[in-house]
């Protein structure tokens, strides 16, 4: 029996037994891992996995497991097993889940070449070909041989076929591909040493490391990583400056700063012993409060300049979907719009709880694993300047174009970035001198308070965004625009 009947049958059976609502998730998936370091290969892994994850709303209490093992007795059992330990959680508060509007419909991921069609021996080449390009880039008078001490090179496929049902009459289905590599490269300098963790892909297949080019990106960005260890140079600024910071680093600042406390389980308080809470639970009122109605309660978190989208609708990028793990329709998403609080990432359960509908936010890693409010493409949104007219009226400030770390604490309120390539802006220019490892450590809204000017450039970099236990690791975006941050005391 295929996977959609299986599905099917999961939906019938649930709501025979007296379930409120049902829903099954089968995905069949096909991953490819090539990681090598320092040119050999440490291990290169396939893996298949098909499976069904279904979840049950029984008399106001959630269960949710899966199967592997696909065949239609085993799922019956299965279905029975997760009622039993839905009636027996008792919850003093009910959950209910929002009304959403009944779909059927299809998408998928557009691919050129897909995976399949291209060999082992192929990606092995290419990873080769690429620590190669690493170790050998540069010329004479300028080379890195020798100097980057440690490659690190993670190359990852992944393909799937996914089908979704609930008890509500809707189903989708998907066929999604998804291209990642990740690198972690080490140079040294005599005694000085810098890190630069590297995460780059895309919803796509194979064309997009030609289409991209992005052999000859990670090869600069070695090469950028050497020049910043041999110079970079300490140096003490016991003033306010301004900062413009790059979009490397403004992504991660959307995707922490704003994304992560924008996450209606944290606010509730659901995530609180996994993966942290919300400073928002300190002005938003869960039992009063609708999120719909944040514009009318005046919520300032940051300058008029500021505004931080989510839009996973975005095509190619690392967290594009057209419809979440609930049935929902993706859309854009204005978490915060001219500085004041928009907008939640809201799944069925929690928009229940503030009495809306979902915004599209139901995400999960695998059949395994719950859908849970996740970020997909996170950024500032794109102002008018140029990077250049960020920097022209800064007489004395930095420019901070990548971090080599970055802390923050488990409500998304105090925050710290580490600069990686760094110059000095004097009298309104980036100067060739290069700043060692400047620190921006602020709080949350004393960050999105000093942002004044955003450029239209824009830029996407790839990471992935863990949360929940079990650890349910999704591909998100984290670039976006330049932002320039005026008067910060600089680390």
């Amino acid at each position: 029996m295929d996977g959609k009947t299986l599905a099917d049958h999961a939906v019938d059976y649930g709501e025979s037994l007296g379930a409120e609502y049902v829903e099954a998730r089968f995905v069949n998936s096909k991953n490819e891992n090539y990681f090598a370091r320092n040119g050999d290969f440490l291990s290169i892994q396939e893996k298949s996995s098909r499976g069904l994850g279904i979840r049950v709303l029984v008399d106001g209490c959630v269960g949710f497991g899966s199967v592997d093992v696909l065949t239609k007795d085993e799922v019956k059992n299965r279905v029975e097993s997760i009622s039993k330990m839905a009636k027996l959680s008792k919850r003093e508060t009910p959950i209910e889940f929002s009304e959403e509007k009944t779909v059927q419909d299809t998408w998928k991921v557009p691919v050129n070449i897909p995976f399949k069609d291209i060999s082992k021996e192929e990606k092995q080449d290419y990873v080769k070909r690429l620590d190669e390009g690493i170790k050998r880039s540069g010329s004479k008078r300028f080379s890195i041989r020798n100097k980057i001490k440690n490659r690190i090179l993670f190359l990852h496929t992944n393909s799937k076929d996914k089908y979704i049902v609930n008890s509500d009459g809707s189903n989708i289905r998907s066929d999604e591909s998804f291209i990642s590599l990740f690198t972690i490269l080490n140079a040294k300098v005599k005694d000085s040493s810098e890190q630069r963790m590297l995460g780059l892909g895309a919803c796509s297949g194979w064309e997009w490391l030609k289409e991209e080019n992005i052999h000859d990106f990670v090869v600069s960005e070695s090469k950028k990583l050497v020049s910043t260890v041999e110079k970079s140079r300490s140096v003490n600024i016991n003033e306010d400056i301004d900062v413009v910071v790059g979009p490397e680093v403004s992504g991660i600042m959307a995707h922490e700063n704003v994304g992560h406390p924008s996450e209606s389980d944290r606010i509730i308080g659901r995530e609180e012993a996994q993966a942290g809470g919300s400073f928002y639970d300190e002005f938003l009122d869960i039992d009063d409060q609708d999120p719909l109605d944040l514009k009318q309660s005046e919520i300032k978190l940051g300058s008029d300049d500021v505004s931080v989208i989510d839009d996973p609708t975005i095509n190619r990028s690392p967290g594009f979907y057209l419809y979440d793990e609930e049935c929902v329709k993706a859309r854009s998403r204005y978490l915060i719009k001219n500085g004041q609080l928009n907008e939640l990432f809201l799944n069925r359960e929690f928009a229940s709880v503030f009495g809306t509908h979902s915004n599209g936010a139901a995400r999960s890693s695998s059949y395994s694993r719950e859908p849970i409010p996740r970020m997909s493409n996170t950024f500032f949104e794109p102002g008018d300047h140029t990077k250049e007219e960020l920097v022209e009226d800064i007489d004395k400030g930095l420019l901070i174009e990548s971090f080599t770390e970055w802390n923050i604490d488990d409500r998304r309120y105090h925050s710290k970035y580490v600069g990686l390539e760094a110059y000095l802006i004097k009298n309104g220019r980036v100067k060739d001198q290069m700043i060692k490892r400047p620190a921006l450590e602020l709080t949350t809204p004393a960050l999105l308070n000093s942002i004044e000017g955003v450029s239209k450039d824009y830029e996407y970099r790839m990471n992935f965004c863990g949360k929940s236990d079990p650890m349910q690791p999704v591909s998100v975006s984290t670039g976006g625009p330049y932002l320039r941050i005026r008067d910060v005391r600089l680390g």
